[in-house]
């Protein structure tokens, strides 16, 4: 009886209660798993040892990311029997992979090398067996379509840049954590309408895997870190969601993203990307030095050098990149070459406000001193 009830459940007659169900399941695996991650860490001293570019001052645990990835194996591997499958299992299988890359760097240090070659071997798994990859540029520069190769290269690309974008504005709580949830619950909202009901299940799954992790992201006394382990899989995940939208709507002449998608995508991972690049610049074309070395040039330290709190930094960040989201949606029809201007003049300039207040007012504050000294 049961099996004949499965084979005529279809997720998307009851998608509400679905998505409930899978968000569910997620967040009460990853808060189960945080009373057991604490008691290891500690007992085995797995801990963030504090140093000169850190933001904190106290030892603190780093394997968050366990259950965050805990919370999507078990969705996947429960209610992803009946979606797809083979897609569902092969993404599982590139988190694996990322998985223990992250562990082994949270407990041991792995060689950026090492972890470049799994976020490269993670990534093919998807775009060789699933073929799911960015086919063309929806006419910007004039490219519709790639090359298939071109077209792997350039995915791989994209996987292996956004995964290390995340992982680099890990910097201060909850910021990495947050912008993933924002980015899971916009991919929530983008497959519901194209009705891709097993996307918005493992994104919703998402969101569920990390609020616990953020409530004590945030707390001030029983604080944890996501690691690496963490900061890939969100990344690898976002990547994947991104990668997916863009190709379905690629492959659907009738999408509602038709025109717009690789600009949603964008806007959605719009920071990592924005300060990514940017640290990048700084680094090798500034300070002449290697783009992967260290430092405190993150946009994010730059905030709190301006005296906002880590919640004030990550509340500001995040709020710009859902403005920015909105604007994108209410944009979505526009020529994809105006969209694609607009978004970069627009994200680019509310990210600096803040920055250039600071500097107007510095000016002015300096001007008055020296004019009431004459």
């Amino acid at each position: 009886m049961i099996q004949e009830l499965l084979a005529y459940f279809n997720p998307l007659d009851y998608v509400g209660i679905w998505l409930f169900a899978a968000f569910s399941l997620a967040f009460v695996v990853s808060w189960g798993s945080f009373p057991a991650i604490f008691t290891i860490s500690e007992t085995k001293h797995l801990m963030d040892e504090p140093n000169s570019r850190s933001v904190h001052s106290k030892k603190t645990p780093t394997l968050g990311g366990i259950a965050i990835f805990m919370s999507l194996v078990v969705v996947i591997t429960t209610l992803g029997g009946l979606l797809e499958t083979k897609i569902l299992l092969l993404l599982l299988g590139g988190m694996t992979i990322l998985f223990f890359l992250g562990l082994k760097d949270d407990l041991l240090v792995l060689s950026p090398s090492k972890k470049l070659m799994g976020q490269v071997l993670a990534a093919m798994v998807l775009i060789v067996f699933t073929d799911t990859r960015i086919v063309g540029f929806f006419g910007i520069l004039g490219i519709n379509t790639l090359p298939y190769w071109v077209s792997v290269i350039f995915t791989l690309f994209v996987y292996v840049l956004i995964i290390n974008a995340y992982n680099l504005i890990d910097g201060v709580d909850g910021l990495a954590g947050s912008l993933a949830l924002f980015a899971a619950a916009a991919f929530t909202y983008i497959f519901l309408k194209t009705d891709d009901v097993s996307m918005a299940t493992v994104a919703v799954a998402t969101m569920g895997s990390l609020i616990p992790f953020l409530r004590l992201n945030f707390s001030k006394h029983r604080k944890i870190f996501m690691g690496d382990t963490g900061s890939m899989i969100i990344g690898f995940m976002v990547a994947f969601f991104a990668v997916r939208f863009i190709s379905e709507a690629q492959g659907d002449i009738f999408s509602k993203y038709g025109n717009s998608a690789p600009i949603l995508a964008l806007t959605i991972v719009f920071f990592p990307l924005l300060d990514t690049l940017r640290i990048f610049f700084i680094r090798a074309f500034i300070h002449r030095k290697s783009p992967f070395s260290a430092d405190q040039n993150h946009l994010h330290h730059g905030f709190l050098k301006l005296g906002f709190t880590h919640k004030q930094t990550t509340g500001f960040i995040v709020l710009v990149n859902t403005l920015l989201f909105v604007i994108c949606l209410l944009f979505k029809d526009f020529n994809i070459h105006l969209q694609f201007a607009l978004i970069i003049v627009i994200g680019t300039t509310l990210y600096s406000t803040v920055f250039i207040y600071n500097w107007l007012f510095k000016n002015n504050s300096k001007s008055e001193i020296m004019g009431q000294a004459q």
